[in-house]
């Protein structure tokens, strides 16, 4: 099995019981007393995953010399941070599931007007990064417009997801698992979109077994990107946009970002529209992790390279 396998295998089970401990306390404990207990897990996570400390160093490197900005060089202290930030994040999930965080406790970057969409005829698609929070988007889809907002994720365990989101209190927000593209979920997902429901799904991480993916350059390195959003898009015929949630000095900042109105392609250009494509959101997602460059959250070897030194 390989460092990757490894990582996605325990990653789909932690989730799930990690999402249990947050449920139960939201009902029963609050912040306040689950704080400390999750900071020891991500520090007993810092201590003992050499693994992720590594793809943590791994990514510092990459962003600071792609950006020319020395200051981002990593070291074990910004690494930690790194760490940090991943349980500040679990911990804002807690208040996000609670109804503690407030439509107008977020400030919405939206130039194309992306919000007064959300209500349309049709739904289109939302596809954000391990970035920040994107739980966030629950105040979008729960707090504000009161749309349904199906999340697409690649875990076996969505349904239990779904009944523990419920407990939770959410009502309009919806995993979905799309593991494999078979016509039932193509036409289940277009039907969502003439209900004008809406999409979204992470595009940096590739599905836990393989799946088609697109090796394309991030922070001046080659990475392995799904095509799962691009493919979907241009099946589904609905608009793409990209969603950013980046929490600076206390306060969340969600961008919605247009990204392109249709995907086309032909067979015999098929593989070559789709890594455009991949290659443009990778772009974006290094723009916006220069403006969060702590809120990565992929703790896995994400180049999959040999030269990932120290930590």
């Amino acid at each position: 099995m390989s460092e990757r396998q490894h990582w996605a295998a325990h990653q789909e089970r932690g989730s799930f019981w990690l999402m249990k401990l947050t449920a139960f306390g939201i009902r029963v404990l609050g912040r306040r007393v689950l704080s400390p207990i999750l900071y020891g897990i991500v520090f007993y996570f810092f201590l003992f995953g050499r693994s992720a400390r590594r793809s943590a160093w791994q990514y510092q490197q990459h962003l600071a010399t792609w950006s020319a900005r020395p200051q981002l060089k990593p070291g074990h202290w910004r690494v930690f941070r790194q760490f940090m930030a991943f349980a500040d994040a679990l911990l804002d999930k807690l208040d996000v599931w609670n109804g503690k965080l407030d439509i107008n406790h977020i400030e919405i970057v939206d130039p194309g007007n992306l919000r007064a969409q959300l209500r349309g005829a049709r739904g289109q698609m939302l596809v954000g990064a391990h970035l920040g929070n994107l739980e966030v988007c629950r105040a979008l889809a729960e707090l504000g417009e009161q749309v349904t907002m199906n999340v697409l994720v690649h875990t076996k365990h969505a349904e239990r997801f779904n009944r523990l989101l419920g407990e939770a209190g959410a009502t309009n927000l919806r995993l979905i698992q799309v593991s494999e593209l078979d016509p039932a979920i193509m036409l289940q997902l277009s039907q969502r979109l003439d209900r004008g429901e809406w999409l979204a799904i992470a595009g940096d991480r590739v599905p836990l077994h393989g799946g088609r993916h697109v090796r394309v350059n991030f922070l001046g390195h080659p990475a392995a990107f799904p095509q799962g959003p691009w493919l979907l898009a241009g099946l589904l015929k609905c608009p793409l946009n990209l969603m950013f949630c980046l929490k600076s000095e206390g306060r969340y900042r969600v961008v919605l970002e247009p990204f392109a109105d249709t995907i086309q392609w032909r067979r015999s250009d098929r593989d070559q529209v789709i890594a455009h494509w991949a290659a443009r959101y990778a772009d974006r997602l290094g723009h916006y992790c220069l403006q969060a460059p702590w809120q990565w959250f992929n703790f896995y070897p994400f180049w999959k390279t040999d030269d990932d030194s120290r930590a």
